[in-house]
């Protein structure tokens, strides 16, 4: 099958598959693409491969026929193991014998696998640091990266498929939950507050990330002062949930809940999608809060607005570089624990809350 025939109006692909191994954040941002499939070939069927650990982000997805998932954990067993369970992974994938191959990973790993599976159109990104014959020979055509450092990573995700003769550049993301989470979700809330919350998420898994834990807990107190109920989110990690109990001192008078280490993704986004508002860091509860059509406030310090920004996000963003200086996100140290959103006044996040909650 050749690039025209899949841009063809009379040729369909019966089955497609998406390779993207990376974070949790990024899988959410595969969702236009795989919307963008779907649209212009209702019955195919979309395949994802992907980190297993990051699964839970696109298991409600409608758009996905199956999930394939790569366990880190694998090497852990021994190199038998490994070698059993990465054989079964591509005798699977092989099985499905895929017109397309959609291989966004800039990993070696991800096109040998892509040239394995015996796909006759295999494409990848012609990634600058990947400029060798075994990389072009893994895939049967490549899309150019040349505007990659001036668009979304959505933007840079759906131009794979040029190469196809598919122009798209815009297209929403879709974050997927089940009846059951949100019940599992509600159930955690106090009845009364159901129908009525603003979901906070002040934790990221760096914290250079994040706004202080004074200044989250003078918004919480500002906003239970004008009637709200806040319910606070963060991961499981220890140090999350000890920057959440800080957090909750500030505020012992405050109409605030924590779920703070409770939930799933899938009831997390639950959560938000039945919130009024809601205000997180850069993470990636705020990419579901904008893939879920969720008002949001996102607080934004060094990290590459142009790549992250939420995407078809309802709300604003607030930019510490607004502020002040800021160091360019290449050069940070993840590490540090410099808090480079202090630079973000309070007020200027109580303010956007209430525009939104008007």
């Amino acid at each position: 099958m050749t690039a025209s025939d899949l841009s063809g109006k009379h040729s369909v692909p019966a089955r497609i598959l998406v390779i993207k191994l990376r974070h949790h954040g990024d899988m959410l941002l595969i969702t236009p693409l795989i919307h963008v499939l779907k649209q212009r070939y209702p019955t195919v069927e979309v395949d994802v491969l992907l980190y297993e650990e990051t699964r839970e982000m696109l298991s409600a997805n409608g758009d996905i026929h199956q999930i394939y998932g790569i366990d880190r954990k694998w090497k852990k067993q021994g190199t038998a193991y490994q070698i059993k369970q990465e054989w079964a992974l591509l005798q699977a994938l092989r099985q499905r014998r895929y017109d397309l191959v959609l291989n966004l990973a800039d990993q070696w790993r991800s096109a040998i696998i892509s040239a394995l599976t015996g796909a006759k159109t295999r494409v990848g990104f012609a990634f600058a640091k990947r400029d060798s014959l075994i990389w072009r020979k893994s895939h049967t055509l490549l899309a150019s990266t040349a505007q990659h450092n001036r668009q979304h990573t959505v933007e840079q995700n759906l131009s794979i498929l040029q190469p196809l003769g598919l122009d798209v550049y815009d297209a929403p993301a879709k974050m997927g939950y089940t009846d059951a989470d949100w019940q599992q979700c509600a159930a955690l809330l106090p009845e009364e507050i159901r129908e009525r919350f603003v979901v906070i998420q002040p934790t990221s898994r760096w914290f250079f990330k994040c706004w202080s834990e004074a200044k989250m807990s003078e918004l919480i107190n500002s906003l239970s002062a004008q009637g709200h109920a806040i319910v606070l989110t963060s991961g499981p990690d220890a140090k999350e949930l000890k920057m959440v109990e800080t957090i909750l001192a500030g505020c012992p008078d405050a109409r605030v809940y924590s779920l703070a280490g409770k939930l799933t993704l899938r009831q997390l986004a639950a959560l938000i999608d039945h919130a009024q508002l809601f205000i997180g860091v850069d993470s990636v509860p705020m990419h579901m809060a904008a893939a879920l059509n969720t008002p949001l406030v996102a607080l934004f310090g060094p990290s590459k607005l142009t790549f992250w920004r939420p995407w078809q996000a309802q709300g604003e963003v607030i930019w510490a570089g607004d502020y002040g200086s800021l160091p360019d996100p290449d050069a940070i140290d993840t590490g540090t624990s410099e808090r480079y959103l202090d630079m973000i006044p309070t007020q200027a996040v109580i303010d956007a809350a209430r525009r939104l909650l008007a």
